[in-house]
């Protein structure tokens, strides 16, 4: 998983730093989410109500406790600080977090490592804690592979800041399938986009649906639509524009949450 590195190795700096300190262990871990970064960790998430019932239902699985708040950063944001006053717990931020970060980058160590050929990498951003982390360690190890961050035209805060060279939030960004990367890149994670990545590149929603379908059919891999941001971009007009000696290039399938019960779009028209 993805989303498991960063979290895991969060959680585990605090245990770490609290056994080192001599003091005892936090009385819980908190976080919000679209609903990848809290699967699978004991803790409270603060979820959107408006993410899939997939997502919400594998995290009461797993043992959270969910915290439902309302679909924006603010909402995230207050709801986790209320919820860290109550339980006197400790905020791991899913993306601005430096450990989250590092955890996250592991995965291009494995990419160099299993494909050392691969000359371009192309992940989804969010809050870009993954793009981060990946960006990090690529330009560190192979400053020579091309990284490109893929995100939606109705969620394009990355390519906008990029654009303007500056932090610019989406304060209202539009409905997208893609709903894990429906949030903005932050303070922690813009000034290493804005320095080590190479090109941001954005699809419409009718390119993510094709994109995840193809996945589906072709690949037989059951991946989310935020998934299908990455291939989508790889694509698309803009990215088959740039120079041709991208030959060996990485997608990364970040989630597969799909919630079975509401495929709509699959017999929708365009949109």
């Amino acid at each position: 998983s993805s989303q498991i590195r960063g979290a895991l190795n969060a959680v585990r700096s605090l245990v770490e730093g609290s056994g080192r300190a001599g003091g005892e262990l936090p009385r819980a871990v908190v976080t919000h989410s679209s609903g990848n970064h809290g699967q699978g960790i004991p803790a409270y998430i603060v979820v959107p109500r408006t993410a899939p019932r997939c997502k919400q239902a594998a995290i009461r699985a797993y043992g959270a406790t969910l915290v439902p708040c309302e679909p924006s950063d603010e909402s995230r944001a207050e709801t986790a600080a209320r919820v860290v006053q109550e339980t006197g717990g400790v905020m791991v931020h899913p993306n601005q977090e430096p450990a989250v970060i590092a955890g996250q980058g592991t995965i291009a160590l494995e990419v160099l490592e299993q494909a050392p050929e691969v000359n371009a990498v192309v992940v989804p951003v969010g809050g870009g804690g993954m793009i981060a982390g990946i960006a990090t360690a690529i330009k560190a190890l192979r400053p020579d592979v091309k990284v490109f961050a893929a995100e939606p035209c109705n969620a394009d805060d990355c390519y906008q800041s990029k654009l303007r060279g500056e932090l610019t939030p989406s304060l209202n960004p539009r409905e997208t399938i893609a709903d894990a990367v429906r949030t903005n890149i932050g303070p922690n994670t813009w000034p290493i986009i804005r320095d080590l990545v190479d090109d941001v590149v954005t699809v419409s929603e009718e390119e993510i649906k094709r994109a995840t379908r193809l996945v589906w059919e072709r690949m037989k891999l059951l991946i989310e639509p935020t998934a299908g941001v990455g291939v989508a971009a790889a694509l698309s007009e803009q990215f088959q524009a740039f120079p041709r000696d991208l030959e060996h290039i990485c997608i990364v399938l970040c989630g597969g949450n799909v919630d079975l019960s509401s495929l709509t779009w699959l017999t929708e028209g365009p949109g």
